[in-house]
């Protein structure tokens, strides 16, 4: 039997920076795959694309990836976050979205072993990196252990 993929997921969203790095750091994140589609956004804050890399090689050593063939599309994300389709619509959109975009056989299961995916959700609960993390761990033919930091 194959090794099982061991898959974070965090959100910087209400945490302070010293509490985000340290989750990171206490899992023993490798890498961050950054899924968010608007992920320059400066009500980011220490979490802006641009600046995030540099904060995660220094502080834990930990490297990033944007990845933006895992966000939601603009025409999901919008009319869900307008109240103008429902979660349950949104989570069979998105689910459909990376089944077209072959999520499950762009992505490697060694690419995402012990990295972890980057969302501005506060929780995962009604959150596309724990629809796709819960894709993966249906789709590939290995273990996945999915962990939310």
């Amino acid at each position: 039997m194959r090794d099982t993929i061991k898959i974070f997921t965090i959100s910087f969203t209400g945490s302070s920076a010293e509490d985000f790095f340290e989750r990171l750091r206490g899992a023993d994140v490798k890498k961050v795959i950054d899924t968010r589609l608007w992920a320059s956004s400066q009500l980011a804050g220490f979490a802006k694309k641009k600046d995030l890399p540099y904060f995660l090689k220094e502080i834990g050593g930990i490297g990033y990836e944007y990845r933006k063939e895992l966000a939601p599309s603009d025409d999901i994300l919008k009319p869900f976050k307008d109240n103008k389709i429902s979660w349950d619509e949104y989570e069979v959109q998105y689910i459909d979205l990376i089944h077209h975009r072959n999520i499950a056989n762009i992505l490697l299961p060694e690419e995402v072993q012990n990295a972890c995916f980057l969302c501005a959700c506060k929780t995962e609960h009604q959150c596309h990196r724990r629809l796709l993390a819960e894709y993966l761990q249906r789709e590939w033919r290995q273990p996945v252990e999915i962990v939310h930091l």
